[in-house]
């Protein structure tokens, strides 16, 4: 029954992870953390989790014209350096400070995309160093705290270089593959990832991925930005709740 819980979680999952351009780890870690593992298990379960509904969103924004490959591979790939240092940090970082970084993260993401101007990208800082850096260094953090990065990708583009909104979403879920692929390898030697979990996880998130995308493509600027902010202040309450009351 696990397994069937899990693959019908992973297709509301990958719902979400679509809708948002994010890995999905936002809702995973919490979940698994209340399945009963622990936090460094949960992060390894999340990152294989990120693989399957990642690459197939990002081929959905690609096919839908949202996905400009050489900016998002440049992004990808400084998301790659940066999250194969997460198996040395989650191996040594204690759970605490996980979970305080992951809350952090959610804080900072509200407050960043509320004061955030709407743009139609017409301003938009396309450097390709800018990109890199800003890969290299949300891969490092995001996938070390076992999500996909996107929660940082989208205000990060929008707020600081201009891009606009869903553009930002479809290059924070490509950012999301190259992550998740890096991390699955750190994590794996690390010996962190459960990997008949994170397998039931990603087929399911295969179907909610095309949902969420696709609804994503369709959606007023607007709207999808309030959806955003309402998505932070769950997850910080969830967040909160665990550290709380355990």
């Amino acid at each position: 029954m696990l397994f069937v819980e899990l693959f019908i979680i992973g297709i509301g999952v990958g719902y979400i992870a679509g809708f948002f351009g994010i890995g999905g780890g936002t809702v995973v870690v919490p979940i698994m953390v209340a399945f009963g593992y622990d936090i460094k298990t949960a992060i390894g379960i999340s990152v294989m989790q990120m693989i399957f509904s990642a690459t197939f969103g990002s081929y959905l924004n690609y096919k839908a014209g949202f996905l400009k490959l050489n900016r998002g591979v440049v992004l990808g790939f400084g998301g790659l350096v940066g999250a194969s240092f997460s198996g040395i940090i989650v191996s040594y970082a204690p759970a605490i400070l996980l979970e305080s970084l992951l809350l952090a993260t959610f804080i900072l993401s509200l407050l960043k995309l509320y004061f955030m101007p709407n743009s139609d990208g017409s301003n938009a800082n396309n450097s390709l160093f800018l990109l890199f850096l800003v890969g290299l260094f949300v891969g490092a953090l995001a996938i070390s705290i076992g999500i996909g990065g996107g929660v940082f990708i989208a205000p990060i583009l929008v707020g600081f270089l201009r891009y606009e909104l869903k553009k930002a979403v479809s290059m924070g879920v490509f950012f999301v593959m190259f992550a998740a692929f890096s991390g699955f390898i750190s994590l794996s030697l690390s010996g962190h990832i459960s990997y008949l979990e994170g397998a039931f996880l990603g087929l399911g998130s295969l179907i909610g991925a095309y949902f969420g995308t696709k609804k994503t493509q369709a959606m007023d600027k607007k709207a999808l930005k309030k959806w955003f902010l309402l998505f932070y202040i769950a997850m910080i309450t969830l967040i909160l709740k665990d550290m709380i009351f355990g």
